[in-house]
């Protein structure tokens, strides 16, 4: 029960996270926009480079998410209460099995569906967000709470997040069994949304975490942005843009509907990687491409990455950001990864429609992107 008389306990919708960008399962979660820890470098604090139009070029620092003092800050809160088993998911052996448990919310994503008054697609995320963690552990995702903090109560809109949520848990194959709904005008601006999700897994089905040197990679491709960098993202594009205007790329589509296509969920990886010998994942979210680096001590070298999708090529122009940056903040059209042997390979790939090898597992400490250095 809540102890603050400004909270209404009702168990409907939820969510609670305004912390744009910070999560603590495991290890230090750079979230924003949620989801994935990010334990390997994060953006320069400052980009001191000019352009032709005499701006400078964003960092994710510049807008206000310093991914190393977040990461600071969630080592001091896991110091206190002691190191947790587990990276993606928390993990507790319950007699033959293993209980595992994400939490995550949607971050500043929240702000463009405010702008645009759509709350339809971000129950998806906060489903996909956590679900996708769970799925990176080789977990099953079973069951899904939410908690919703709000400035003022809205019919309306609950109801639009409660149907969001009600499609992500349609899409992750989870069963929606709780939340809360709480009325904070004093501590909430607008609203949050986040939530919690639990599964459950055999010795054999968790991967073990850690990547081996001749392992190659296999990506699956993102639904565009997803659930994180948002902030960088909002800076980026409404330099010169509304959300309301046409998105240059597709006149059939505004820039804040693009902003707001919803997190891919990868449930449907669990069957084909179960079967192979799969070593570890990755879920492709805070941090970008160094997540990969949460696989192990190695040099990830992804040669063939799935092609950017053109939100990626807008929110760069407009922001001017390098593409180091770009690549430390967002997917970049990959949303997900797993290591696992070459002879499992085609096995895995020609289980998904859309998957392929993208790269390889190397000796050495570094994630290469093609011609970039992470």
């Amino acid at each position: 029960m809540d102890d603050s008389d400004e909270v209404d306990d009702t168990d409907d919708l939820g969510g609670l996270d305004e912390a744009d960008e910070t999560g603590q399962t495991g290890a230090p979660d750079e979230a924003d926009d949620s989801g994935g820890p990010d334990e390997t470098g994060g953006p320069d604090e400052t980009d001191d480079s000019d352009y032709a139009d005499g701006t400078e070029g964003l960092t994710y620092a510049e807008t206000g998410v310093d991914i190393a003092a977040s990461e600071a800050a969630t080592a001091a809160l896991v110091g206190a209460v002691g190191e947790f088993e587990g990276d993606y998911a928390g993990l507790v052996e319950v007699g033959d099995r293993y209980l595992a448990l994400a939490t995550d919310g949607v971050g500043t994503k929240l702000l463009v569906a405010e702008a645009l008054d759509d709350y339809s697609t971000v129950g998806i995320d906060c489903l996909a967000m956590n679900v996708n963690d769970l799925v990176a552990a080789g977990v099953t995702p079973v069951a899904f709470v939410d908690y919703l903090a709000v400035e003022t109560p809205d019919d309306a809109t609950a109801e639009a997040v409660g149907e969001g949520l009600s499609t992500g848990a349609d899409r992750a194959g989870v069963e929606l069994v709780g939340g809360e709904t709480a009325v904070m005008p004093e501590v909430v601006r607008g609203l949050d949304l986040a939530g919690a999700c639990v599964g459950l897994a055999t010795e054999t089905e968790l991967f073990d975490g850690t990547a081996r040197e001749g392992d190659v990679l296999v990506g699956l491709p993102s639904s565009g942005i997803h659930s994180n960098g948002l902030t960088l993202a909002r800076e980026a594009v409404t330099r010169n843009f509304d959300y309301t205007d046409p998105f240059p790329y597709d006149d059939d589509r505004t820039v804040g509907e693009v902003l707001l296509e919803p997190t891919r969920i990868y449930r449907d990886v669990l069957g084909p990687l179960h079967a192979a010998e799969t070593h570890a994942a990755a879920h492709v979210t805070g941090g970008g491409w160094t997540n990969l680096s949460r696989m192990g001590a190695f040099r990830y070298v992804v040669d063939d990455p799935f092609a950017p999708q053109p939100v990626f090529a807008f929110v760069q122009e407009e922001g001017d950001v390098d593409d180091e940056e770009m690549h430390r903040t967002f997917n970049m059209g990959t949303g997900f990864v797993a290591a696992l042997p070459e002879a499992d390979a085609g096995a895995v790939v020609g289980a998904l429609d859309d998957a392929r090898v993208v790269g390889r597992v190397e000796a050495g400490d570094a994630v290469a992107v093609r011609d970039l250095e992470l």
